[in-house]
């Protein structure tokens, strides 16, 4: 079925780039799947978005491809503008978005399904300067900031002062985590499916903003050469927080395991992704190439599984 798809993108976080090449990629397959496409730059002018959305004159997408990215992007913001208008849109709904993006709210919701994360606790930014508030090595992580944005793993010899100079730029406090040794695997979950796992192995120190976005930094293994009772935990903790958040469409969720610990005792839960990127070295789409979903049908695919407000 033909549709008129707006792909938003862009935006104003720190995640703009990444969102402006996840946008031009997804455009582009949407149009491989015979979509008319219409891409639009999002700013902060609400005025603007809503007459692009529900012209005067009529008209206007059939639906929204949400490809942004980041704060008011993927954290219920937007998700609540196309609510209020009635615009049929991708990806999950105002309240998963909301909770998924806020990591500290989003940990207590796991734990409450009985997935394991990583031991961890909220302080004031401030505080790292004065001293460790846990044994090294910890990470460092900004609450509400997707694709590793302002993450820091500390660690011997590490200077906190400028960690907490860092992390200036993202609020007055910081979630912080026992670092998980061992591997790093992402799932991504289609609906009602956990698609695969794949275990990345970045040659970077850590799976951070620059390893997700550079080629050739990190490899990407799927499916995952981990046990199967590994690969098979990973699979249903990704869909179980999927369906309990309430989410929809595409997500991914990320985890650690260590592989020093015996059996699955050593995997953990970092977060969960509802606007998981779609660049061409994105997860969630080599996941689902790898299952025989090529890039087209992965987009005609998420259109035809948007949310339809009331």
């Amino acid at each position: 079925m033909r549709r008129t798809v707006a792909v938003l993108m862009g935006g104003w976080s720190p995640e703009r780039e990444v969102s402006l090449v996840s946008g031009r990629a997804c455009a582009e397959g949407l149009r491989e799947g015979g979509h008319n496409v219409v891409e639009y730059d999002v700013k902060r002018d609400l005025r603007a978005l809503i007459d692009f959305l529900r012209p005067a004159g009529g008209g206007g997408p059939d639906v929204v491809f949400n490809a942004l990215h980041g704060r008011y992007g993927e954290d219920g913001c937007i998700q609540g503008v196309l609510e209020i208008m009635a615009v049929p849109y991708t990806h999950s709904g105002v309240l998963a978005s909301a909770i998924a993006m806020d990591k500290p709210m989003a940990r207590h919701a796991f734990t409450s399904l009985g997935l394991r994360v990583a031991e961890g606790k909220v302080i004031e930014r401030q505080v790292l300067a004065a001293g460790d508030p846990m044994q090294r090595p910890y990470v460092v992580k900004p609450l509400d900031q997707g694709s590793s944005v302002g993450v820091h793993i500390v660690r011997e010899g590490d200077n906190l002062a400028a960690v907490e100079a860092a992390e200036a730029a993202f609020g007055e406090r910081v979630l912080i985590e026992k670092f998980v040794p061992g591997r790093e695997l992402t799932v991504a979950v289609m609906g009602d499916r956990a698609v695969a796992v794949t275990e990345l192995r970045p040659r970077t120190r850590f799976y951070d903003y620059e390893a997700k976005y550079t080629d050739g930094i990190t490899e990407h293994l799927v499916p995952a050469p981990i046990p199967p009772e590994v690969y098979d935990l990973a699979k249903e903790w990704a869909l179980t927080a999927h369906q309990a958040l309430g989410c929809s469409g595409l997500t991914r969720t990320d985890l650690r395991w260590d592989d020093s610990q015996p059996g699955t005792s050593g995997l953990v839960v970092l977060e969960l992704n509802t606007q998981p990127g779609m660049t061409p070295l994105s997860l969630a789409p080599e996941q689902a190439k790898w299952a025989g979903i090529s890039w087209s049908d992965l987009m005609t695919w998420m259109v035809d599984h948007a949310r339809h407000p009331s």
